[in-house]
């Protein structure tokens, strides 16, 4: 566990904000992303594993493109992504409906193990209070100013 210096309330308060979200965010983001790497998968070929898993059978390309497309920071070219898991053979399409093979469960099943590490490190010394917490505020931070502070 890595340990770090405490500083007073006062402290704390007076950092700003956007250096902080911003640091845990790429750090956050990078470690799943190299984690996911490891797997052969971007955060895009994910976030679809992961929907069509959620929802066997819910999903056209259209539909969860539209889905996903508000989270992809990358330009990700949805279309290809669907096509890299089918070649792959992790997705298949029946009646226009996504669905994972049993390899890409597979597959899905060791990125969800590889990024829970990711997010286990991330939370050493950090209880659910103080994650829950947390989470609140950055939420809140976002709705004040002008966002959309509701949960995905």
């Amino acid at each position: 566990m890595t340990t770090t210096k405490d500083y007073s309330q006062e402290q704390l308060a007076a950092q700003p904000i956007g250096h902080w979200s911003r640091a845990a965010a790429d750090l956050v983001i990078g470690g799943l992303r190299t984690a996911l790497a490891e797997e052969g998968l971007t955060q895009p070929h994910w976030w679809t594993l992961n929907h069509v898993a959620g929802a066997p059978g819910r999903w056209t390309r259209p539909a969860l493109t539209a889905k996903l497309a508000p989270y992809d920071d990358q330009h990700t070219d949805f279309e290809a992504v669907y096509a890299d898991l089918t070649a792959r053979g992790r997705l298949t399409r029946t009646a226009d409906r996504l669905t994972l093979t049993e390899t890409g469960e597979a597959g899905r099943l060791r990125a969800r193990d590889r990024n829970a590490e990711v997010h286990a490190r991330m939370r050493e010394g950090i209880d659910d209070a103080a994650y829950a917490a947390t989470i609140d505020v950055l939420r809140r931070m976002v709705a004040n100013l002008g966002g959309d502070g509701d949960l995905p």
